[in-house]
This record gives structure tokens, sequence and C-alpha cells, in this order.
């Protein structure tokens, strides 16, 4: 112990109360392998450096009655995490806090140009109470990617993974004691620096905070009715498609609203003269058919022209297709044409969008707005009466790994 408290003495012992206990208790249990690492905050943050101030009896919340019932995004944890940056020095400490609302200049480079981020994961209460993330090296992985996109500053992985489970031990009573809910976690980066101008942001601020969510079906699977149009583009090549940046988001509100003044819950977004699908809604989209060869064939749309966020779910969904062997799996674009083609001739089966909310959501109609007539068609697709089951079986089985009732080796992080 004496190294690891020379190292931090200068901070730890001018914190007062509950903050010196919290951190003189997080220093008892920092691994000999983070103290030999190489340290540089040029590069990352640390979990060494953590900085916790535990929530008063005032500062607590009451915890839901119910989390079957809680809608998405309107209930939070006790604590956040932030973590500032600053070109000069690099990443300062992390803090976990209350949570509480953030200060910002007027002149935010986020406010003005959009210079942001973010994911979205989740943990889970086991069967056996034990609290777990799904695939969080995924999701890290994915917001390194866009952070170097968005010419905001990078950071390690496993650092901030070790921050979250930290998190989540002070947060364990929001994980919901149910096979249905989740606490649901939304790490961001958004650049701060006071400076009107486009340019790369010379001060950042990487927040984190969590929510306990709902069941997303909770009177079972509802198909959902899909407006697809061409005239409205959510992503194209040399875009920032293919990263989670908030700005992708915004200019689909509109659209939404459109496709609910149809009767349709999402869009299905094509792209090009051929009508590429390409995501539905925020998720990304698979269909189960017998293709023009005959085989049957699980498929879905292609990562490489960045049309397309490579969803953490569409990775599980891609693997597990794999493993079990049962059919051809394939990525490769597709376009409205055949998806027509294969419904006239009673060959698509299945067609469902992937995320992190829902796992699976299956798709019950397509309103096509179609260009040479001008006029809107409606496609019936047959997801849930099909006899193959295999949405089912990947909701199914991806729940059960979630919820630790079937072990696969890597994919959940004990907390």
């Amino acid at each position: 112990m004496p190294a690891i408290l020379s190292r931090v003495a200068p901070r730890t012992f001018n914190l007062i109360g509950s903050r010196l206990m919290a951190s003189a208790a997080r220093l008892e249990t920092v691994p000999r392998e983070e103290i030999d690492k190489e340290y540089d905050r040029k590069k990352t943050f640390y979990h060494r450096d953590l900085e916790i101030q535990l929530a008063g009896p005032g500062q607590l919340k009451t915890k839901p009655l119910d989390p079957t019932k809680l809608k998405f995004g309107h209930t939070y944890a006790d604590y956040m995490m932030t973590c500032d940056w600053d070109a000069e020095r690099g990443w300062h400490h992390p803090k976990i806090e209350p949570i509480g609302e953030l200060k910002i200049h007027p002149g935010a480079k986020v406010l003005h140009y959009a210079s942001e981020l973010f994911e979205g994961m989740k943990a889970y209460r086991g069967v056996d109470n034990k609290i777990r993330m799904f695939r969080p090296e995924k999701n890290m992985a994915r917001m390194k990617r866009t952070a170097i996109r968005a010419a905001l500053p990078d950071f390690d992985s496993e650092e901030m993974i070790s921050v979250l489970t930290e998190m989540l031990r002070l947060d364990q009573e929001w994980v919901p004691a149910s096979d249905v809910c989740s606490l649901y976690m939304r790490p961001t980066l958004i650049g701060t620096d006071p400076t009107l101008g486009v340019g790369c942001a010379t001060e950042a601020k990487m927040f984190v905070i969590t929510g306990p969510v709902g069941a997303y079906y909770s009177t079972g699977f509802q198909p959902v009715s899909l407006l697809a149009d061409s005239r409205f583009i959510r992503a194209f090549p040399g875009g920032v498609g293919a990263y989670k940046m908030g700005c992708n988001y915004a200019p689909t509100i509109w659209v939404g609203k459109e496709a609910a003044s149809k009767n349709c819950q999402q869009v299905l977004w094509l792209y090009g003269e051929n009508e590429d699908l390409t995501e539905v809604g925020t998720m990304n989209i698979f269909l189960f058919w017998k293709n023009e060869e005959g085989d049957m064939e699980l498929i879905t749309p292609p990562l490489h022209r960045g049309l397309i966020l490579p969803g953490v779910t569409r990775d599980s969904l891609l693997e597990l297709g794999r493993e079990w062997g049962e059919y051809k799996v394939t990525e490769r674009t597709l376009n409205m044409q055949e998806v027509k083609k294969a419904l006239a001739e009673k060959r698509l089966y299945e067609m469902f969008g992937s995320g992190t909310a829902c796992v699976v959501s299956p798709v019950g109609k397509i309103l096509y707005h179609n260009k040479i007539t001008d006029e809107y068609e409606e496609l019936h697709i047959p997801t849930m009466v099909s006899k193959y089951g295999v949405m089912q079986k990947f909701y199914n089985t991806i729940n059960d790994i979630q919820y630790g009732r079937i072990i696969k080796d890597g994919w959940m992080r004990d907390i």
C-alpha cells in the first residue's frame, strides 16, 4: 500500500467525509497489474485514479416498485460518472458522484457543431442474482472508433469498463430483480471548449448515466409497420452512418413523424437507385427466407459501405446463426425489388430488427412508396405466423445468456 498512497496522497487527503472514505476503500482494491501498467493520461483516464463521492441519505432516490412498467429513459439511478479532458493535460481523474446537472458554457462545441457521441448498453441481474454486463467490450470498441471519427479524445476500453463496474456496484440496487428488465447504461462524450468556429475540440467531457428499463414487450411480441420511402435517406457512403453520433438521430425524427402519420411505427431506411435496405428505425435489419438458389438463408445488409451502424446485437445474432449451422448466414446488399419478389413467391418468412433495447423486433407490414407510380403499396410480412421460429429462437437464446440461464463464454462481464 505505501507505493499506492504516495502516488495519490496529495489528492486523496484533500478529500473529506464520505468522499475520503470511499477513496480510501477504493485504494484497498487496486490490483497490482493496474499499478504496473503504463501511465499516460494523454492516452486514457485510469480506474486507479477514480474518485467516488457517496450520496447522502437525502440524495438517494426511491426505487421503482414495479420496474416492468418503467418507460425507457424516464428514470435514473443514483450515480453518474464524469471525466474531463483537455488537449494540454489529457484526461483528468474520473469521478463517480450523485447524479446532477452538468455545467456547460453556451459556446460549447457540442451545442453548435454536434461534437458528440454516445453508446447504449445494459446490465442484467441474472437468475443467480449476479449482475453482469452484456459484451461491454463491443460497445467500447465502437465508442472508440466513433471518438476518432468525431475528432474527440481516445481512451482505453478496459479502463472504462472497470469504471463502469464500480458504478454498477454502487447502483446495484437499481438493477431490477426481473428477467424482463435491466439497467440501461448511456456513456457519452461531448466537446465542451467554449469557442465558436468549426474545429477540433480542445476540451471534452465523458459522462455516464444509467437507469432501469422495463420490459420492451410487456404483452408479448408486437409486430411493427414500416414506412419505406427512398426519398428519405439516413446515411450515405463516406458519411457517419456507421458511427453512434447524435447527428445521425436528430434528422430522422421528422421522418418518424411522417411514418406515424401513416400508421407506421418505424422507418425502413432505403438507399440509392436500387432502394437497398439499410436499417429499420434505429435497429439493424434481418430477413429469413429461401433464396433464389433454394437455400434457407438468414440475410442482413453488409457494413462495408459505411451506411449501417455495426450493432452489438447484430454481431451476436450473426455469430449464433453461424454456430447453429441450420441455414446459410449471409451479409450482402439486398433491395426492395428482391423483397417484393420473395413475397410474391412466398419464400420470405420472417423480417425483424435487432438492437439493444428489444433484442429483436418483428416486422408485420411495410408501407412502400413506389417511386415509379408515386403511390403507396402495402406489403404484408408473415413473421408472426412463420413456422421456422428463427426470430423467436434468437430472442430466447440472447435473453437466456443475458440473465444467466445459458453460459456463453466471453459474452457476459461479471461485476
